[in-house]
């Protein structure tokens, strides 16, 4: 069933059920992988609200969850520019960092964090992203944890927007 969403026409694209699934799976690998590792879990905001809360109803280990609050996108173009808006409000010294991102397209926001992350005393640091588009992305910093690997266009829901909007959609819809 087609979506519009502002001028824009979106369809179905990645069910909810293939998300949530995708999600317990991403945290059964963290829970092995990070097992005994005083972590703190930083969502990028706005889009990972929705990524990093679904991930934690999954991921039973001890944490810490904080945000961040980065902006690279106008409408539907990364303006390829990352601004920090919200600052850290956790200590990270000697504390291994995921960064929970929604989607990783150019690299932009995610080369800013590690960047940034790299001045505290962090015992280790690892990128989890639901979404990656392998054709936009330009830097060399691996990613740790990959929920889906998608073609690069344009998508909306589940944090994700279009303008402001859609974020609150549960399923993933494509730009038509």
């Amino acid at each position: 069933m087609e979506i519009q969403i502002l001028d824009k026409v979106f369809v179905p694209y990645i069910s909810e059920e293939e998300i949530q699934t995708r999600l317990k799976n991403v945290a059964k690998d963290m829970m092995r992988d990070l097992e005994g590792e005083n972590l703190v879990f930083i969502g990028v905001l706005n889009g990972s609200f929705m990524v990093l809360s679904d991930l934690m109803k999954y991921f039973t280990n001890p944490c810490e969850v904080s945000f961040v609050k980065m902006a690279s996108y106008e409408g539907t173009q990364s303006t390829n520019e990352v601004k920090q808006l919200i600052g850290l409000d956790v200590d990270l010294t000697d504390k291994t960092v995921v960064i929970v991102e929604d989607i990783v397209d150019t690299g932009n926001t995610i080369e800013v964090l590690v960047q940034l992350f790299n001045r505290y005393k962090i015992k280790g640091l690892k990128i989890a992203t639901l979404f990656h588009k392998p054709e936009a992305y330009t830097k060399q910093i691996p990613l740790d944890y990959v929920g889906f690997n998608i073609p690069n266009k344009f998508i909306v829901g589940f944090g994700l927007d279009y303008n402001k909007q859609g974020r609150n959609l549960t399923a993933i819809y494509q730009i038509k």
